[in-house]
């Protein structure tokens, strides 16, 4: 403890919870059953005070090109779709970067993608371990490809079709300092659910902040408030 526990084959995190000792276990395990019952759980150890990154990438098949690597304000267990995330990394060293790149690179590979695909990734003590790969669009990649102006999924749609290559296009990404992805909460317009955060998504959107660097006023504010919601 604590742990993860992760229902298969859900969106959003329905279902995810952290638990601290083997009531909660028990107790959430008979719960999920009841909801989805013959669904496969999957319990694995929470790397307490991790950091979260993803990556997005296009391959054909053999050729991989990483569109973004982006780096989590909020600690690893808050769902990735509730947390402030900046492109490029703030945060993260050429070690573990390289780490992440040859990662993306393998497991793009090995599930024979063709298209796009994302991975995140928790980060402890310079070790970068996997927390899941989706081969598919993601969410971040309209955020990657506004910020960096590049038309990203028009090339995935053209190697999907077969039309081209990730080695025929003429990447040229620019960004001058940071974009953060900020995510959008509607509780006002659901005043009943929970407020905090966790494994399970709670935003509706995102918007994008573009930043000079990161002596910004709005990064100040969201790294000092980084730890705040974390919840079970």
């Amino acid at each position: 403890f604590p742990l993860l526990i992760r229902p298969s084959y859900v969106l959003g995190g329905q279902g995810m919870k952290i638990v601290i000792n083997k009531k909660e276990l028990e107790a959430h395990v008979v719960d999920l059953l009841r909801k989805i019952p013959n669904n496969k759980l999957l319990l694995d150890h929470y790397l307490d005070g991790a950091i979260e990154a993803e990556a997005d990438a296009i391959c054909d098949g053999e050729n991989v090109y990483i569109i973004g690597i982006m780096e989590h304000i909020e600690p690893c267990g808050i769902h990735s779709g509730d947390s402030n995330a900046t492109l490029p990394p703030f945060n993260i060293g050429e070690f573990v970067m390289q780490q992440i790149k040859d990662h993306t690179f393998k497991i793009a590979k090995a599930l024979n993608t063709v298209g796009l695909i994302n991975i995140q990734f928790a980060i402890k003590d310079d070790m970068v371990y996997i927390i899941e790969a989706n081969p598919r669009a993601s969410r971040t990649v309209p955020f990657i490809a506004k910020a960096y102006g590049e038309p990203y999924v028009n090339y995935a749609t053209k190697v999907m079709l077969g039309h081209n290559k990730v080695t025929d296009f003429n990447f040229n990404p620019k960004l001058e300092g940071f974009a953060i992805k900020q995510p959008v909460f509607s509780f006002n317009k659901f005043p009943n659910v929970n407020k905090q955060l966790g494994p399970e998504m709670k935003s509706t959107g995102e918007s994008i902040l573009f930043i000079d660097s990161l002596k910004d006023d709005a990064f100040y504010d969201l790294y000092a408030r980084r730890k705040m919601y974390l919840s079970k």
